[in-house]
């Protein structure tokens, strides 16, 4: 099956954690929007009445006839497809939940540079960034990511599921690269606590699909926009 992902054609954003997924699995995909009139092709997709329920926003998936938005949607659908999750119900189940709190976290990082929301420019807010950027490094980076390395630590193999990487693992690789990107200086001091998702990182980003995949144009750079910025005066 050849897959069409949907999302802006310029940043990673929340399309990264499916782009990931796809190169891992070697799956045949088309990054949509990134071609001649495929933004304006998502924008009619999203506005298309005869979709049940049309996607709200976009990173989606177009398989087929079946349209799948939001990413731990889009990741749970690949996943049991391409083995990037546990064949069981309560090993997808298990997948899920790590994935939907990797989802709250993903708005916990936008949110530390836009605290008063998406549609003013940084600029309009940047003293309460700063303020909002403390307070995540403060509690919320320690608490999401002793999270997940409390898990790793317990985990029997090399990846959070054991011996066989998932999406999870993916994702996280794209959380801990995102965030030496967007606050540099903080998350090097911060990363002699979380030594198991470091390595994770490590493991991750030197599987062969993936590693082609960061050397590849198919991977958008780090920039100013997107989830993942880099702020100076935010990166104390």
């Amino acid at each position: 099956m050849k897959y069409e992902l949907f999302y802006w054609p310029t940043i990673q954003g929340r399309g990264e954690y499916v782009r990931l997924a796809l190169e891992e699995a070697g799956a045949e995909y088309v990054d949509a929007a990134r071609r001649k009139g495929g933004e304006k092709r998502m924008m009619a997709m999203m506005n298309n009445r005869r979709l049940d329920p049309p996607p709200f926003a976009p990173p989606f998936l177009k398989a087929n006839k079946q349209v799948i938005a939001q990413v731990a949607n889009i990741l749970l659908y690949l996943g049991t497809r391409h083995g990037l999750a546990p064949k069981s119900e309560a090993g997808q189940l298990r997948l899920h939940q790590l994935q939907l709190t990797i989802t709250d976290f993903v708005v916990e990082i936008h949110d530390a540079h836009h605290p008063l929301g998406p549609t003013l420019y940084y600029e309009d807010q940047r003293p309460q960034a700063v303020k909002r950027s403390d307070e995540f490094w403060k509690s919320r980076v320690p608490k999401f990511l002793g999270y997940f390395e409390d898990i790793a630590a317990r985990g029997g193999g090399p990846y959070l599921d054991g011996r066989r990487v998932t999406y999870v693992d993916l994702s996280l690789f794209q959380i801990v690269e995102g965030l030496r990107y967007a606050f540099p200086k903080r998350m090097k001091r911060f990363e002699r606590n979380i030594p198991c998702l470091v390595a994770l990182h490590e493991r991750v980003g030197a599987r062969p699909n993936i590693a082609a995949y960061l050397r590849s144009e198919r991977r958008i750079p780090f920039n100013t926009d997107g989830i993942f910025r880099h702020y100076p005066a935010l990166d104390r």
